[in-house]
């Protein structure tokens, strides 16, 4: 069951909040408690979980990589994680009864470990952020703390060290792939990665690509995770965790994905095994995170970093002039809001309840019913409840309308 508990002076000043535009400058928050360090460490621990399982199984696919992270990333783990490096020695908080249960003490430890890697990450950059973690998920086990950091390359990289543009001019697609990289002024040493990234999973293996998108997907998608709430951080010091978080939503969601894609035509580069007339939102949205997949396994995170800052980070503007953060979710609730009893009382707030559940994890469907005082509005689905829930409150405004 979930809600979002909003008055209706925390809608104002919400909208207050964001509606002010990034500063051009990194400028320091004088916001004073970790929660802003918690959203940038919850994005560097899941960008660097997700780098290591990438590469250390080469054939897992995108669903066994989520599952191996989420077990990772959880914060009953993150929470195991804190207790070795003795964190809770070291928080300041204020004393009451909030802390003295062990539920309540070991999340506050778990955002403190996030806090952490985030703070970690701005000193000292991500490769000692990665010593960190790496050393603190294997305490006293050297064989296991081994393996994990020295996985092996990606398997396009380890046949030709050197880089395989030799092949450009012997495979017709990396001729064309050519054009594409003069057209965003990128040039791969592995240019088979970039082919890679446009080859969908009904192609089937070649020895070409060595497979297909779907694994860059998961990487590129924690990638963009990762610069988009590092450039949120360093550059909207008034926004709080939430906010930034609605920032980053507008940002990184599947519809901004598939403008960028279409801006860059990379669907004139896609492969399948027979030809879409057009594709759909998300696919496009596919395409471009296993892009981003492939650019940083060639080139690293300077070059994601410049990409985002030239197809993705000028949007906000716009994002922020048309409220475009605001999804169906928030704008329920504000409609609700508005149907408070006279009394001043405790305004009703919409219901969200989980009513069905299907398919194995990396397919699994989500139906989410959204309810107000006590009736049905509306029931919806999506491959997560997040994206069920919104899907339901967007009915449930739709049909306010009829």
């Amino acid at each position: 069951m979930h809600s979002l508990p909003v008055s209706p002076s925390g809608i104002n000043t919400l909208i207050n909040i964001m509606s002010r535009f990034g500063r051009n400058l990194e400028t320091e928050s004088k916001i004073t408690h970790n929660e802003r360090l918690e959203f940038l460490g919850d994005a560097v621990v899941e960008f660097l979980t997700s780098i290591h399982l990438f590469h250390l199984f080469p054939s897992l696919e995108e669903g066994g990589l989520a599952t191996y992270r989420a077990a990772i990333v959880q914060n009953q783990h993150l929470a195991v994680l804190a207790e070795k490096l003795q964190l809770d020695q070291f928080m300041l908080y204020a004393h009451g009864s909030d802390l003295c249960h062990d539920f309540e003490l070991r999340h506050a430890m778990a955002n403190c470990f996030e806090a952490l890697m985030g703070a970690i990450f701005l000193d000292s950059g991500i490769e000692e952020a990665d010593k960190v973690l790496s050393s603190t998920l294997f305490k006293g086990e050297a064989v296991l703390h081994s393996i994990w950091v020295h996985y092996p390359l990606h398997p396009i990289q380890e046949q030709e060290p050197h880089g395989d543009r030799k092949w450009i001019k012997s495979f017709p697609i990396l001729t064309k792939l050519s054009k594409f990289e003069e057209s965003i002024g990128v040039e791969f040493k592995h240019i088979r990665l970039l082919a890679r990234a446009f080859t969908d999973r009904s192609i089937g293996f070649n020895n070409l690509t060595l497979g297909s998108n779907q694994r860059l997907e998961f990487l590129g998608d924690t990638v963009l995770q990762l610069v988009s709430s590092e450039y949120l951080y360093r550059h909207f010091p008034e926004h709080h965790e939430g906010h930034l978080s609605l920032l980053r939503s507008s940002l990184v969601n599947n519809r901004t994905q598939a403008v960028v894609c279409d801006d860059l035509g990379m669907t004139s580069y896609a492969m399948y095994s027979h030809l879409k007339t057009e594709l759909k939102t998300k696919d496009r949205a596919d395409l471009l995170e296993a892009f981003l997949g492939a650019l940083y396994i060639d080139r690293g995170l300077k070059y994601c970093r410049t990409f985002c800052h030239v197809c993705f980070f000028p949007r906000l503007h716009q994002f922020i002039m048309n409220q475009d953060w605001n999804d169906p979710k928030s704008k329920l609730q504000q409609c609700c809001l508005t149907l408070r009893t006279m009394d001043g009382g405790e305004p009703d707030i919409p219901i969200y309840k989980v009513i069905e559940c299907k398919g194995p994890t990396n397919t699994r469907v989500y139906t989410v019913a959204v309810y107000f005082r006590g009736r049905r509005l509306a029931k919806a689905s999506g491959h997560s409840i997040q994206q069920a829930e919104m899907n339901a409150a967007r009915e449930a405004l739709m049909n306010s309308k009829g």
